[in-house]
Parts: structure tokens; C-alpha cells; sequence
């Protein structure tokens, strides 16, 4: 298998662990929303980040004191932008379910996370066969998640035979949109903050693991948000003696969805070199088009989709269908 190949084999794997993350959430259900979600952000966006660069950055202090303010300044506030994205994802899922949250999401992240560095660092390459192709990937992903935006609506619309009123799934939707807007700044974090992993690789570090040297600032930088927020909400509601209740396994389960998280963007950082020149213009919207479609699956396997009837479904799968072809092109381009 190439290089190319086999890192389009850890988007896969990347993609699925991604899409997996929030499930576990479904089961922790004697914390509030905050409970979870503060438990999660310390250990995918503190603790295992530090545990890795540790582990696989030689000179650790060296590197970053070899680069330049400007450089930490700029993938820290990457960071938080993307930071606050998590904090509007998590309110989004709850809102409008995983599989419409993720469509949305990862579908707008995917095309400005992908155009962003194309345009601005590889601008001659736009009019060459591989950028046309990468434009009419991107322009079905947005296709893909608009027919995924009108499925959600019809699933969630109000209807006569309703017990309980639903709740109007407009904000959740606009919520969605907008951060995903937010959340290509993790890919763009990676983009511009390359120099910081060519400075880990003249400290001795693997060319697999350099990217630890970006993921360190810009995912602790990414907590602030989500900390504050979840510290906000356990005021508010009182929710911090629920810590007691949940026990050792939602503990468990909350970490278990930062290393799945964690492990997902692991590879993607991996398999970004290996996909040449372009890798963070094509593997940004692979990664997020793969983590669409799994997520998809997921939603329906887990019964999102169980009451909404037949035609809303029916156009959520042809969204993910619209994505499929999405990938295969974007793969091409790779």
C-alpha cells in the first residue's frame, strides 16, 4: 500500500473513533449534560494531550522556546475559536441528535477547513486537475449538508399524533452551522502552525508524532471555553454533587469518550503528511466527510430516526449518499 493509501486508511479509522465519541454519552445519564462534558474536555483536551507530546517530543520546552510568539500566539487563538465550537457542538447534539449535529457540523467545518488553506497556501494549485477536483468535493459536501439540514427539519417537525411538542429544531440547526464555521479552525490551527512541526522535527521528534507540538497549545487553549462554560452550567444548576452519583463508570464512559476523540485526531495528524503536498486542504474534508457518514449510521442504529417516518429518512440517507461521492472524489484528489 502507498503513502497515500495508507493514510487515507487512518482517516477511516480517525473517522470512525470520531464519529463513536459522543455515544457513550447517550449512557451517562445520572450527570447532567456539564457533569460529562467537563470530565471529558480535561482529559481529551488537557490530559492526554500533555501525556502525549510528553511522550513523543523530545525537548519538549526547547521547541516551543525555539518558536516564535507570533507562530504560539496564532495556534493558541486558533484554539479557542475552535474551543467554543465544542462548547456549541455539545449543546447542538442535545438539541438535534448526533447524526444531524455531526451532518452539519463536520460537513460546514469540512469545506472552509478545506478552502481556507487551499486558497491561501496553495493558491497556484487551484486551477491544476487536483484542485478542481478538491472544489467539486467541497461543493458536495455542502450539498450533502443541506439535503442533511431539510431531513433534520422534516424528522423534527411537529406533528398531530405528538404527546409532547417538539422542541423547534431551528436553533439547534443555526447553532450546528455556526459552529462549524468555528470548528475548521483545528484544521487551520494544523495548517498555519506547520512551522512549529518542522521546528519538533529538528528537535528529534517522529514525523508521525510532530503534530503533538501543535495539538498541545491549541487543544488546551480549545478547554478554556468548554471549563468555563461547564462551570457555568454546575453553578446554575446545581449539577456538581452529581459528580457523587455517577459512580466509577461514568467516570469511565466520560473518558472513554476523550480518548476516543483524542485518538481520532491522533491519526488525523498522522495521516496529514502522508498525503502530500495538500494534506491538510484534502485530508480535512475526507476526515470530516468520513466522521459524517459513520455518525450517520450511528444516529440511525441508536434510533434517532425511529419515529420520524419514512420521507425524512429517506433524504438523510440521501445525504450520506451525496457524501459517499463527496469522499470518493475528495480521495481522488489525494
Amino acid at each position: 500500500m502507498n503513502s497515500a493509501g495508507f493514510g487515507f486508511l487512518l482517516l477511516v479509522v480517525a473517522g470512525l473513533m470520531n464519529a463513536s465519541f459522543a455515544v457513550p454519552m447517550k449512557f451517562t445519564r445520572r450527570w447532567a449534560w456539564e457533569n460529562t462534558w467537563m470530565v471529558f474536555t480535561f482529559s481529551a483536551l488537557i490530559l492526554l494531550p500533555a501525556v502525549a507530546a510528553f511522550l513523543t517530543l523530545p525537548g519538549l520546552a526547547a521547541v516551543y522556546g525555539a518558536s516564535s510568539v507570533t507562530l504560539l500566539w496564532h495556534v493558541v487563538v486558533f484554539g479557542a475559536g475552535w474551543g467554543l465550537a465544542q462548547v456549541f457542538f455539545g449543546i447542538a447534539v442535545d438539541a438535534i441528535g448526533i447524526a444531524l449535529t455531526f451532518s452539519l457540523v463536520l460537513g460546514t467545518s469540512a469545506a472552509m477547513g478545506a478552502l481556507i488553506p487551499m486558497v491561501i497556501l496553495h493558491s497556484d494549485q487551484l486551477h491544476t486537475a487536483k484542485g478542481h477536483l478538491l472544489l467539486l468535493g467541497i461543493a458536495l459536501l455542502l450539498a450533502g449538508v443541506a439535503i442533511c439540514a431539510i431531513a433534520g427539519s422534516l424528522r423534527d417537525k411537529p406533528t398531530a399524533t405528538d404527546v409532547v411538542p417538539r422542541k423547534n429544531p431551528t436553533p439547534g440547526l443555526i447553532l450546528a452551522i455556526l459552529c462549524g464555521a468555528l470548528a475548521s479552525f483545528q484544521n487551520l490551527g494544523l495548517a498555519f502552525g506547520s512551522p512549529l512541526v518542522s521546528i519538533a522535527v529538528q528537535h528529534g521528534a517522529n514525523p508521525s508524532s510532530a503534530a503533538n507540538a501543535v495539538w498541545l497549545p491549541l487543544l488546551m487553549a480549545g478547554a478554556i471555553p468548554n471549563l468555563l462554560y461547564c462551570a457555568y452550567l454546575l453553578k446554575k444548576n446545581g449539577s456538581g454533587a452529581k459528580f457523587a452519583g455517577g459512580g466509577f463508570g461514568h467516570w469511565t464512559l466520560a473518558f472513554v469518550m476523550g480518548a476516543l476523540w483524542f485518538g481520532s485526531l491522533l491519526l488525523y495528524g498522522v495521516s496529514v503528511p502522508r498525503l502530500g503536498s495538500l494534506g491538510p486542504a484534502l485530508g480535512w474534508p475526507l476526515y470530516m466527510s468520513l466522521i459524517v457518514v459513520a455518525a450517520s449510521l450511528l444516529g440511525i442504529a441508536t434510533g434517532e430516526w425511529k419515529h420520524s417516518g419514512r420521507r425524512p429518512l429517506t433524504i438523510q440517507l440521501a445525504g450520506v449518499a451525496t457524501l459517499i461521492v463527496a469522499i470518493a472524489i475528495l480521495a481522488r484528489a489525494s
